[in-house]
């Protein structure tokens, strides 16, 4: 090759192999900003949900779907986050919600789960969820002890431990309580805790205990433990149940005659427990984070608008529900990603987020850090317990 014709290609060579780098090291640094979500960027997200939607307590199911759908909405429209819910019914039953969950386990695209609705459904899938490593929120599961399941366990609903302790007190004070008779489902984790707990509240209270029944899920007549509470005389009845079962209690208690003050659990904290048994759920006193009644334009506004949707009022599992997505969606902000691991740690870092129930944080083990309103029933509303 003549030197003539050897200088042009040897330019051209060189011209090639800058390109060649030039574009080489463009492709790298592409390839590393799209690992990382640019500022702005929507955080797209799919969470997973187990709720009792069918059978005998599918009143909770329905108020906390409700719940998730009116956040998921909101949250949506700001921008920020787009959240997509994929709902499956447990039926109130362990088996159905274990196996609701792993279905959504199984979709390595679900980032998150919420639900299921019971403490006894959350203490088989709490461990799954766990050992799979993927966060999972309790809205309604207060039972003691779930949170402690496994680092990806929490709940932002106040547990009995510290509702029931509050309630008591308020009407032992304000009736000086002597005497109190307890009633309690025994064939239900979740009733089962709320007993543990109003037993040694009463006992550390130095309280009298009459006499302690029990029933079962279901059932349908409470004569038997009424008229024997009845024969004791107790100044207070402690009562641990659903809100389905509360109510008949309270309609039959009233029947016979007993007309002194309940003190209810959590799962007592229902419009429910007023529509079934009318002016006999009168002197029902619950502890909870929420009371829609409160002068809170935040709470005021969520009233407005779940009416608007739903064409009644929320309740404390609504309200629970709507507070847990924006607790998803701000974890979701916090960690930069749809990623298990880092939303679970970006979890246990929210502190004093501003909720319709108030300010949320978690302590090291997920469980909610918050204070109770203590309500009671009168004139067939709750109302602020004084």
């Amino acid at each position: 090759m003549s030197k003539l014709l050897k200088k042009p290609f040897l330019a051209i060579t060189v011209f090639m192999l800058a390109l060649l780098t030039a574009c080489s090291g463009k492709s790298s640094e592409t390839t590393g900003e799209s690992n990382t979500p640019k500022e702005g960027d929507v955080i797209n997200a799919k969470i997973g949900v187990i709720s009792y939607m069918t059978g005998p307590g599918a009143a909770y199911g329905e108020a906390i779907t409700n719940g998730f759908n009116l956040a998921q909405k909101e949250i949506n429209e700001k921008g920020e986050v787009h959240i997509d819910l994929v709902i499956e019914d447990s039926a109130g039953k362990q088996e159905q919600a274990l196996s609701a969950a792993q279905k959504l386990m199984s979709d390595d695209s679900i980032v998150a789960l919420l639900g299921p609705t019971l403490s006894t459904e959350m203490n088989v899938v709490g461990p799954e969820a766990d050992l799979n490593g993927i966060p999972i929120m309790g809205t309604s599961t207060t039972a003691e002890g779930i949170p402690q399941i496994g680092e990806y366990v929490f709940r932002n609903s106040i547990p009995e431990a510290l509702a029931i302790p509050a309630a008591v007190k308020k009407a032992v004070d304000k009736y000086d309580v002597k005497k109190v008779a307890i009633l309690y489902g025994n064939d239900d984790v979740f009733t089962k805790s709320g007993f543990d707990t109003m037993k040694k509240v009463a006992e550390d209270m130095g309280l009298e205990i009459t006499t302690i029944e029990t029933f079962q899920k279901g059932q349908a007549d409470y004569n038997a433990q009424l008229t024997k509470i009845k024969g004791q005389n107790p100044d207070l009845i402690l009562a641990s149940a659903l809100y389905n079962e509360g109510a008949v209690i309270m309609d039959q208690a009233r029947k016979l005659g007993i007309n002194v003050p309940f003190v209810g659990g959590n799962g007592f904290n229902s419009p429910q427990v007023i529509e079934i048994a009318g002016d006999a759920a009168n002197g029902l006193i619950v502890a909870t984070p929420w009371f829609g009644e409160k002068e809170d334009p935040k709470v005021q506004e969520f009233n407005s608008k779940y009416e608007s949707e739903y064409k009644k009022k929320p309740d404390q599992f609504a309200a629970q529900a709507y507070d847990a997505l924006y607790l998803y969606a701000e974890a979701l902000k916090n960690a930069g990603e749809a990623d298990r691991d880092k939303v679970k740690d970006a979890l246990l870092e929210i502190k004093d987020l501003e909720g319709i129930l108030g300010k949320f944080s978690f302590d090291k083990d997920g469980d909610v850090v918050m204070d109770p309103t203590v309500l009671v029933i009168e004139g067939g509303k709750f109302e602020i317990f004084e």
